[in-house]
């Protein structure tokens, strides 16, 4: 009855921690240095248009996600279409495939060499799946890898495909191969099916960050504190035991005493707070875990209808843009006026280089020419541009990052009240709803005293690689044959 617990993050994982901590009447502190609740799932605002950080599709296998994504937003979260394309030598083709769209698309030759490069790839496939090239080569041919695979995983890692692990690729799209997506074409599935393929999804009426805002006032209702604009600077330990927070804001830096602390920051910015340090090799491997980083370029355009996507995912060389979100199609709430269309042009980069330090007004002029050459708005005025910039957006799956992972997972294991969960205090690629599930598992650890490994959700219980996840069992029931 005495315990206290602070959180550092607003995100996903940091508001649902928060919530189950005040559901068992734990007093909560959570801490935020942004000045939006939400992390990389919330909803940026522009002179009323309302835009995401990424698009954020709330589909999930994992009951308890879904029941509390239904009480904190009951009707108000839409049930949507999924339209999305993608568009690579000057064609635009769907995604999941449609058959004829993609056989004209490609061209006849071009599919058999497709289907030829499929069926070597059954005969003599890679014997090890180290890397991400050797992993989809072997379940789509060499030849599909190149078309459809290889030039997008590269603008978004910013690496080679043979430098990404295998893991990767299992965690996102296990469960689809070329037969899967061929069969899903030609018969489209009723009921459930592969995650990367699903045809509908719920979504926030006004966008992901809609709901955590909501969270985070129905917190503060429950006697919890969110504390904006305020960052972390220490995380104050005796021996094995956490006892602290030190947090910097403008009115100057406050100690935060915690029983509990749970923590969604980067761990390469975790690490380094640790009062006292941790060992020299833990903090040389925390340094050595990588990240990727995007930017989204938002143009409002003088256009009532442009095209009827969700999102495009830009395969194609000639042009830097990764992906293209229509927010009108993901809600026309997010839109103000509905004789304007709203679009986010996502970019990948890292952090200081030529994307990310360029000038706003430059970003708007090359998203303007790049939509324009892509030939999504020859002769369509652009009204306005805003851009958002996210930082460790992405953790980076390299050849090194599985042993640097281990080095700082051992550490943090040791410490008795210290719990990391979500994307980023894990190191891993989860989803809004697996995040959430760690936030949830921790909390029963630290309040249950259960011995649930966070590490492993999104690789054990996992959705998108066909499983359902059943309310109180930890083994998940298979009802795909993957």
């Amino acid at each position: 009855m005495d315990r206290k617990a602070v959180i550092i993050g607003a995100g996903p994982a940091g508001l649902t921690a928060g919530w189950e901590l005040t559901r068992a009447r734990v007093p909560v502190d959570i801490v935020e240095k942004y000045h939006l609740v939400g992390g990389i799932a919330r909803t940026e605002r522009h002179n009323d248009y309302y835009f995401d950080v990424g698009g954020h599709r709330f589909f999930t296998m994992v009951p308890e996600v879904e029941k509390l994504w239904q009480e904190w937003m009951g009707s108000e979260l839409l049930l949507r279409s999924r339209l999305s394309r993608i568009f690579y030598n000057g064609r635009f083709f769907y995604y999941p495939l449609r058959a004829v769209n993609a056989l004209f698309g490609l061209g006849m030759w071009e599919s058999i060499h497709i289907v030829l490069s499929y069926l070597r790839a059954q005969l003599w496939p890679y014997r090890e799946e180290k890397t991400f090239e050797q992993w989809v080569s072997n379940r789509f041919g060499t030849r599909l890898y190149e078309v459809f695979f290889k030039t997008y995983t590269e603008k978004v890692w910013g690496i080679p495909c043979s430098e990404i692990r295998a893991e990767w690729a299992a965690q996102r799209i296990r469960g689809l191969t070329l037969p899967a997506a061929v069969r899903n074409a030609l018969f489209p599935p009723r009921g459930e099916m592969i995650k990367t393929l699903i045809e509908e999804f719920h979504y926030p009426k006004r966008g992901p960050g809609m709901m955590w805002e909501r969270v985070a006032q129905l917190l503060k209702e429950r006697g919890g504190a969110v504390h904006l604009e305020s960052e972390a600077v220490k995380v104050l330990r005796e021996g094995t035991r956490v006892t602290g927070v030190v947090v910097r804001n403008q009115v100057g830096e406050t100690t935060l005493a915690g029983t509990d602390v749970f923590s969604t920051t980067s761990l390469t910015e975790l690490i380094p707070m640790f009062d006292p340090l941790p060992p020299d090799e833990v903090l040389q491997a925390a340094r050595g875990l990588r990240y990727r980083d995007f930017l989204t370029v938002v143009l409002i355009l003088d256009e009532p209808h442009l095209f009827s996507d969700n999102w495009i995912y830009i395969h194609s060389p000639d042009v830097r843009v990764g992906r293209i979100q229509n927010f009108k199609n993901w809600s026309p709430a997010m839109m103000p006026d509905s004789a304007k269309t709203s679009l986010g042009l996502e970019f990948f980069c890292d952090e200081g280089d030529s994307l990310w330090t360029m000038t706003d007004e430059d970003l708007v002029a090359l998203g303007t020419r790049e939509l324009r050459q892509i030939g999504l708005a020859h002769q369509v005025e652009i009204l306005d541009g805003v851009v958002v910039r996210q930082r460790k957006a992405y953790p980076i799956y390299d050849a090194h990052y599985g042993q640097l992972l281990a080095v700082v997972k051992n550490w943090l294991n040791g410490l008795e009240n210290f719990y990391t969960l979500g994307r980023n205090g894990l190191h891993k690629y989860n989803n809004q709803d697996h995040s959430m599930l760690t936030a949830i598992l921790a909390v029963r650890n630290a309040l249950l005293g259960e011995k649930n490994d966070v590490w492993k959700v999104n690789t054990e219980r996992s959705y998108h690689e066909g499983e359902r996840v059943s309310d109180s069992g930890t083994k998940p029931v298979d009802i795909l044959d993957a």
